[in-house]
């Protein structure tokens, strides 16, 4: 979804989940991070998330609700109780709101996520929408709230971002069939104007309709709607349509989806509109797009520079990666069912902190190893995109590089072995008894091969006389024995047989034959893993008329191709709602699964 967005900041609402309802791909996603405000009772209601893409921005302040009395994460504390280099800012004061509801009764229902970045305030809300009489005095109550939050963060002289779903029609111009549903509910276009939701938004916005004075505190406007601003007079573009009456074809609906933004940002914008082409909610997304370099203060600098903490940008170059330290406590990843989880990728391509022991490590030769009795070694394997994606990082190479430890366990003295039971019923033998009977039987410990025998050539054999049984049966010492801490190749039973065996202290800068000579051949991880790259790699996808990367979907329709994947282009469709050629909206590329050798 995010790849399809394309956007760096995404504000969703209308969540409707519970916080037992988080799931790790909604808050584990890679690159990510997200921010929440869920219900506080009542289930599958309302809610607001905010993803923020690591790489781009980072948020200095986070906080939940919009008028400050809900507490931190494992805090007592109000957000505007704590200390002031920690607040956000603007808070209602007292005398402020014109609701006779209690501050907590707003926040309780989970519709407002506040982020700070060093550049502005971003806000994303879910207003109540319009149900019947019971919700009035909640919905103006809110949206009150709201106004005097958004024109006291200006009045501080921050830079105010709001978006998200207000459930307001701004104007005649937002809204499909506004002329019969007045001349049924007997009303006049000043009354429609003159209601109260709609008489707080046209008060917020510049160039809103507002009937007779102005509100006291409301005098002048503090936000622009910056959508509008780049299509003043386009009818017809909606956000919202009703799924009861399947209004969206005949796009019979109203706009009430809204990017607003502050004077003192409005020129950085380059580019706002609807997709309403991206289908999947009864609303389509709304966007707005920062330009790269934008002037603050008369000084042009880098947006990077002021979306992230002073000492992560400069000039548009990174100086510091993205760590676990810059997340802030109100970020979901902090989460108790979520917090220091490991992801899939995590257990593959990060270094594995070294073992701690008191004990002295034992010395390791070309001939010996030592280990532990009982010690077992697991070799992990990665799935083909984590490696086809991750192939050229150390991390990689660190995780390909695993040596299995081989540990044969003591010989059973024959006094031992022949010892007579003390009873004649049988007796039934334990693991350690099979494994050592297993042992004796093979005569070679263990009958496994490590993974370093699998890569490493094979030594020609250099003694003429293995045909001769006599003389092939060598002890330790003679040229040819297994020296301690070899291990046979699975299902060869002859003890002097002389095998390919790893070396701990060569793994994996050279291979060594028994007795430390040179094999003459390095092994080289790196020749490995692309040959595994080559077999596994990612399968490519074919580019549209654009350029572009395709997306593949999935054919639903019934008949003999339902259920085929084909490949078509990743656009939106344009106002036609069919495929276009030469314009920016969607093309006529179209390529079946099956005819595509994305591997070529």
């Amino acid at each position: 979804m995010f790849d399809k967005l394309e956007a760096d900041i995404v504000v969703m609402q209308e969540t409707k989940i519970q916080r037992k309802d988080l799931q790790d791909d909604m808050v584990l996603v890679h690159g990510w991070d997200v921010y929440f405000s869920l219900p506080k009772h009542k289930k599958g209601y309302s809610g607001v998330a905010i993803y923020t893409r690591s790489s781009k921005c980072c948020p200095i302040r986070a906080e939940e609700g919009v008028t400050g009395v809900l507490c931190p994460p494992n805090l007592s504390v109000k957000f505007r109780d704590l200390p002031s280099d920690q607040q956000i800012g603007g808070y209602p004061r007292p005398g402020q709101l014109s609701s006779t509801l209690d501050e907590l009764t707003l926040d309780s229902e989970g519709r407002c996520v506040i982020l700070e970045f060093p550049a502005f305030v971003l806000i994303g809300v879910y207003t109540p929408a319009t149900r019947d009489e019971t919700r009035t005095e909640f919905r103006e109550g809110w949206i009150d709230a709201l106004d005097v939050r958004v024109r006291n963060l200006v009045a501080m002289g921050k830079q105010v971002f709001l978006c998200g779903d207000l459930n307001i029609i701004r104007s005649e111009l937002d809204t499909a069939g506004l002329a019969e549903q007045l001349r049924k509910e007997i009303m006049t276009l000043d009354d429609f104007y003159s209601t109260p939701t709609r008489r707080f938004f046209n008060q917020l916005v510049f160039g809103g309709r507002v009937i007779g004075e102005r509100d006291d505190g409301r005098e002048e406007p503090v936000l622009w709607d910056i959508c509008r601003e780049f299509h003043p007079s386009r009818p017809g573009m909606y956000t919202c349509w009703e799924t009861r009456k399947n209004a969206r074809p005949g796009n019979f609906g109203s706009r009430i989806d809204y990017v607003l933004c502050s004077s003192g940002i409005k020129d950085w914008f380059i580019d706002s509109n609807i997709q309403e082409g991206l289908l999947g909610s009864d609303h389509c997304p709304v966007y707005a797009t920062l330009d790269d370099t934008v002037s603050r203060d008369g000084v042009k600098v880098n947006l990077l520079d002021i979306m992230n903490p002073a000492d992560m940008f400069k000039d548009g170059q990174r100086l510091r990666a993205w760590a676990t330290k810059d997340l802030l406590p109100t970020s979901a990843k902090l989460i108790p069912e979520f917090d220091k989880r490991r992801s899939i990728r995590d257990m593959f391509f990060k270094k594995p902190a070294p073992p701690k022991s008191d004990l002295p490590m034992p010395k390791v030769n070309a001939n010996e190893t030592s280990t532990p009795t009982g010690a077992t070694s697991s070799i992990p394997s990665a799935s083909p995109t984590d490696r086809s994606e991750s192939n050229t990082g150390p991390e990689m190479q660190t995780s390909s590089r695993v040596s299995t430890i081989s540990n044969s366990p003591p010989a059973v003295p024959k006094r031992q072995a022949e010892a007579p039971t003390t009873s004649n019923r049988p007796q039934k033998k334990t693991k350690a008894t099979r494994s050592r009977e297993s042992s004796a039987k093979t005569g070679s410990g263990p009958a496994q091969r490590s993974l370093m025998g699998f890569f490493k050539p094979k030594t020609p054999d250099t003694n003429p006389n293995k045909g001769d049984d006599t003389n092939n049966k060598a002890t330790p010492g003679q040229s040819g024995a297994p020296s301690e801490g070899q291990v046979a190749p699975q299902g060869e039973k002859e003890v002097g047989e002389p095998v390919e065996t790893p070396n701990l202290k060569s793994w994996p800068g050279e291979n060594l034959k028994a007795g430390g000579e040179s094999s003459g051949k390095v092994f080289d991880p790196i020749e490995s893993k692309e040959s595994w790259s080559k077999l596994l790699g990612k399968r490519r996808v074919p580019k549209c008329e654009h350029g572009e990367d395709c997306q593949i979907q999935t054919t639903k329709k019934a008949g003999i191709n339902c259920g085929r994947s084909f490949f078509s282009c990743s656009r939106p469709l344009g106002p036609t709602g069919r495929k276009e050629e030469g314009t920016e909206f969607r093309c006529g590329t179209f390529i079946w699964s099956s005819d595509w050798n994305g591997r070529q």
